[in-house]
């Protein structure tokens, strides 16, 4: 008579293939989920807060640009189309001083392809030194 000896031992196995389908899932998951940052490749230069004596003698040149997409140089219409007399306009402005301020003011409702078309002139005649006029408004507040 055999006591305790009498069952067969099974032998006992663990299922990983539900477990890897689960983990799996769950990293497919993760990545499809996740934010990827994607940094700017573009280096720009913040503007500083002090100023110079220089900066406050020299006169900005303004460039304007309306809704319409007329441009104005100083408080003078360019005539013509393109950027070659927008170039002209702004060279006869601004003589030989490449180190001019220059601000570029332009209406809310001006398409942004006039505004770098202004910007491409200047950087075509050498400024540097560009601005974007905007306007400051109370939160809530209308004009």
């Amino acid at each position: 008579m055999r006591i305790g000896n009498d069952r067969r031992q099974d032998d006992f196995e663990i299922n990983v293939i539900p477990l890897i389908d689960v983990l799996l899932t769950l990293l497919m998951f993760f990545v499809l989920t996740s934010t990827f940052i994607q940094h700017s490749r573009l280096q720009v230069t913040l503007p500083n807060a002090s100023t110079s004596d220089r900066d406050m003698n020299a006169p900005t040149l303004t460039v304007m640009i309306d809704r319409d997409g007329r441009f104005y140089v100083g408080s003078d219409e360019v005539m013509g189309e393109g950027i070659d007399p927008l170039k002209q306009a702004i060279a006869s402005h601004a003589g030989n001083d490449r180190e001019r301020p220059v601000t570029i003011r332009a209406d809310a409702n001006t398409p942004h392809q006039d505004v770098v078309t202004a910007m491409d002139a200047l950087g075509q005649l050498g400024f540097s030194r560009l601005s974007i006029a905007t306007t400051l408004t109370a939160a809530g507040a209308k004009e």
